[in-house]
């Protein structure tokens, strides 16, 4: 019975070993594997082949490239792209969202009601100021002008016997034949009907006036919208409904704001007389859809954005931009002269501040460290690091360390860059990655 159990024991623990030992050489197997690989490659060059002693056998590195491909790839030359630093003009601008807001506004109404037996003008088209628009029934309003011009050729017609009459009681009281309180009496009376003449006249004129407001003309030369109400509509006077509204997009405006960090150069140049130049980019920011000026500035600063409001004016003689339409906005602030530019893409940032690597002769890098200034997302003012004509490295930097050996794949100092060539550019550092991985 003894025997029986500790048997049965023995069985169930020798597995247990043995996988334990298994384990135990396969990651001994993997190590031996892997180890000399690196050895052999930094022993032997950037093919990966050992020198004299070096190690060598199923597995290794060694002389008949029977290395793994891609891990001796790290440690030859890393494949680059670069271009120089170079020195020119580097104009500053501020972005900002606008909107286009028309320069004048008009929504036409009606001052006299009645019915509107006229619309002369197209929805959308360009009027002139002056041009008729509506016409609402006259009729009436002619007919009021003539009893206003009826009561003034009455009044006129009375105030004239009493003139005769006063200048025959003038005669008389002269002869002494009439009292002096007759005389007055009379003198009296033609002033009263000069002042009734004075009142016919100002109705005639009212009455001229709201016949003339039934042909509405354009106040303002713009575009004008969609019509509200159709022929035979009742129109009141002032009524709350537009008969059309014209819109002034001829020159056109642009409002946008600028945070108050931003105002001080904006300010400084503005103040000075100086004509700062805006332009105005589609949504997408893809397209300028016009060029215009900074016209004005608010009187105060937004409190609750701590923004200040601007205005540009376009002349918009194409029309690209249209009332209440949203642009970015991009404002020319200054214009830096002759200052060191570098490609953004070469820029990095690390614990230390910011840094690029330069090429140190042909072969090696070297880390720089930079104070930039303002950038555009292509190129970055650098005030201190960099002089013109130093090559930064583009492309490949996430391989690179102070001192490491680079192979130029291609150098935009040599070459303009174009959009086609900088694709061109990445599939031959792509190529020549795969070859090294290859070789390795």
């Amino acid at each position: 019975m003894v025997d029986h159990s500790m048997h049965s024991s023995g069985s169930r623990t020798f597995p247990r070993w043995l996988f334990g030992l298994l384990i135990l050489l396969i990651v001994a197997a993997l190590c031996w594997w892997l180890w000399p690989a690196s050895t052999a490659h930094k022993a032997g060059g950037p093919n990966g082949q050992s020198g004299q002693g070096g190690l060598s056998g199923p597995g290794r590195g060694g002389a008949g490239g029977g290395g793994r491909p891609g891990f001796g790839a790290f440690a030859g030359a890393v494949p680059v792209r670069v271009a120089p630093a170079t020195l020119g003009d580097f104009p500053v601008y501020y972005k900002a969202l606008g909107t286009v807001t028309a320069t004048n506004t008009v929504n036409v109404r009606s001052r006299v009601a009645g019915e509107l037996v006229k619309v002369a003008f197209q929805e959308g088209q360009m009027v002139k100021a002056g041009d008729l628009l509506v016409e609402i029934d006259p009729r009436s309003y002619q007919i009021a002008l003539q009893q206003a011009e009826g009561t003034l050729l009455q009044n006129q017609a009375q105030l004239k016997n009493a003139q005769l009459d006063l200048e025959r009681y003038r005669g008389l009281y002269a002869e002494d034949s009439i009292a002096k309180q007759t005389l007055d009496t009379q003198a009296a009376l033609v002033s009263q009907y000069q002042g009734t003449i004075k009142t016919n006249q100002a109705a005639v004129g009212d009455a001229r006036l709201n016949l003339e407001f039934t042909r509405i003309r354009a106040p303002i030369t713009g575009r004008v919208g969609l019509r509200q109400l159709d022929v035979g509509n009742l129109v009141a006077a002032n009524d709350a409904t537009a008969l059309a509204v014209i819109t002034q997009v001829q020159p056109i405006t642009v409002s946008f704001t600028l945070p108050e960090a931003s105002l001080t150069p904006v300010l400084a140049r503005f103040r000075s007389g100086a004509s700062l130049p805006v332009e105005a980019w589609d949504r997408s920011d893809l397209k300028q859809q016009a060029s215009g000026v900074l016209r004005s500035i608010d009187n105060q600063i937004d409190i609750t954005t701590g923004t200040l409001k601007f205005k540009a004016r376009f002349e918009n003689k194409d029309e690209a931009l249209f009332p209440n339409q949203f642009v970015n906005v991009k404002l020319l602030a200054d214009t830096l002269k002759g200052v060191v530019l570098a490609p953004s893409a070469a820029i990095q940032f690390g614990t230390n501040g910011t840094f690029a690597y330069v090429l140190d002769g042909d072969k090696k890098v070297k880390i720089r460290t930079l104070k930039v200034g303002a950038s555009n997302g292509t190129n970055t003012v650098v005030t201190e690091g960099l002089a013109a004509g130093d090559r930064v490295v583009l492309e490949g930097t996430d391989r690179l360390r102070d001192g490491s050996e680079v192979e130029v794949v291609k150098d935009s100092s040599e070459v303009p860059t174009t959009p086609g060539q900088h694709l061109q550019g990445q599939g031959d550092s792509a190529a020549v990655s795969k070859k090294d991985k290859a070789g390795a």
